[in-house]
């Protein structure tokens, strides 16, 4: 059976992180046994979660765990989608997860606010002397790595004009569908609920959930995904699940 490695639930999310769940979501997508681990962190073969371990063999990243379960399960994510489909739908999931990520872990990282109700929690095992240090030390370090990797270069209304101009991108490509592609989830489909449930996580304030809340197709999205994939959650996001 396959281990997949995840950071356990927060913020009303069942994975804080939209790779984690974007991987949880692809492995109920695909009917494949697995089950969840949360003490894998330290043994993340890229220094990051998720991973999986099937049988003895060890797969990081979310996109790579897609291609496994594709490759050794016969499982298409994507059947009945055109080539043109396919295109449209890689090109968003990477939208999603080179742009909006990056937007999304600068509200929540670098605005204090944000950070004190969400990422500070994450800390909470450190000891209470310790614990000031070493989230300066974190959060300066993502503030170098925002830096690096541009995000962090711009203002924070370019940094939220860009956020919005995704969103809303998402929210006019869903349109009227009831998922993603068409009637029927795709792959693209799990990228899209953990970063759209991300977005509209009541935990945090700030103008990229102010930008999702515009849009009630996005959070009947997650109703109808949370009703497919979650059902015994009741909700995602402050979203009640609804077929």
């Amino acid at each position: 059976m396959i281990t997949l490695y995840t950071f356990g639930p927060a913020f009303g999310l069942p994975d804080p992180s939209p790779f984690v769940l974007k991987a949880e979501v692809l492995l109920k997508m695909a009917g494949v046994p697995h089950r969840i681990a949360t003490d894998g962190f330290g043994k993340a073969p890229k220094g990051k979660l998720p991973y999986i371990d099937d049988d003895g063999e060890r797969i990081a990243d979310s996109t790579f765990i897609r291609w496994h379960i594709e490759k050794k399960y016969g499982f298409d994510f994507d059947r009945g989608l055109k080539p043109d489909e396919r295109a449209a739908a890689w090109a968003f999931e990477k939208m999603a997860e080179d742009n909006l990520y990056w937007v999304m872990v600068d509200a929540r990282w670098t605005n204090d606010a944000d950070f004190q109700k969400g990422p500070a929690t994450f800390f909470s095992k450190v000891p209470a002397p310790l614990r000031p240090i070493v989230i300066a030390m974190v959060r300066r370090q993502l503030r170098k790595t925002l830096h690096a990797q541009g995000m962090g270069r711009h203002s924070s209304a370019e940094i939220v004009a860009l956020g919005t101009r995704s969103i809303d991108a998402i929210a006019d490509h869903l349109g009227s569908k009831p998922f993603f592609m068409g009637a029927e989830p795709a792959g693209v489909d799990a990228t899209m609920l953990a970063f759209v449930a991300g977005a509209l996580c009541p935990v945090f304030d700030g103008p990229i959930r102010a930008a999702a809340e515009r849009h009630d197709n996005l959070k009947r999205y997650v109703g109808r995904m949370t009703a497919r994939f979650y059902p015994a959650l009741g909700e995602l996001a402050g979203v009640k699940a609804a077929a």
